[in-house]
């Protein structure tokens, strides 16, 4: 069983975060790192001046990362090991919940096989990829971690409101690949963690507008402090696992 990891509700985004389960002086990656959570993660691992740099990936980095083209995922994570990075720490921050075009199912006679494609595209198929390409570049030895984003609406065992059919299908299937691919990754790399984390409700363009009064709403800087303060309390014990913001574990 995994050591428990303790709830952190309202994160003091004033104290710098500390990641001292990582081995000092190596290299932390952000993929995403043009959203507001994305942005909020390279913010604190900087201040945390823990590791020696920190990477920043997304459709409009040098070289560019876009997910739904693999090409693009590969020659990224082929750069990385050609310059034999010490990659201690993976965050993938990217995700599709809406757009001018699609907004969310509330009912399955708005299922669009074209909406539901995306979801799949963005949510669950790039992050495969990004496993698939990104998961060989962390040390065979040492904590290491890959962390994804997911939600928690992709539980099955928690749905009980229905709605938002091609959101919880790929944030579900998110799920199932991460705990696949840990269980792989477990074999090579016995160190390693990869994890699905529900990064609650937060005032981004992704997620605010669905904000109902009364839920708690974290401002990005809130949640990422959060998240990073229970990444650095992970051991291998929670590989595989599907955890929310606060420590708390979800069932798939």
């Amino acid at each position: 069983m995994p050591n428990p990891v303790t709830k952190a509700p309202n994160a003091d985004t004033t104290t710098p975060v500390t990641l001292g389960s990582f081995e000092p002086g190596a290299i932390a990656v952000v993929i995403g790192a043009s959203g507001g959570i994305g942005r909020a993660f390279v913010q604190h691992l900087t201040n945390a001046n823990h590791f020696s740099q920190i990477i920043s990936l997304s459709r409009s980095s040098t070289p560019p990362l876009d997910l739904s083209d693999e090409t693009s995922i590969e020659n990224c994570a082929v750069r990385l090991a050609g310059a034999k990075c010490d990659i201690r720490l993976i965050i993938d921050a990217t995700g599709f919940l809406h757009d001018d075009t699609f907004q969310p199912e509330k009912s399955c006679r708005q299922i669009d096989p074209a909406h539901m494609a995306k979801n799949f595209a963005i949510n669950a198929i790039g992050p495969a990829l990004l496993m698939k390409h990104f998961l060989p570049l962390l040390p065979k030895t040492g904590k290491s971690a890959f962390v994804t984003l997911s939600a928690r609406v992709g539980s099955i065992g928690d749905n009980h409101i229905g709605g938002w059919y091609g959101y919880r299908a790929a944030k579900a299937a998110l799920n199932q690949i991460v705990k696949t691919m840990s269980v792989e990754l477990a074999r090579k790399r016995c160190d390693a963690i990869c994890i699905a984390l529900h990064p609650g409700t937060v005032d981004t363009g992704l997620s605010a507008p669905f904000a109902k009064s009364g839920l708690h709403v974290q401002t990005a800087p809130q949640a990422t402090t959060n998240m990073l303060r229970m990444i650095d309390r992970l051991d291998t014990g929670h590989t595989g696992g599907f955890y929310a913001y606060d420590g708390r574990k979800i069932e798939y």
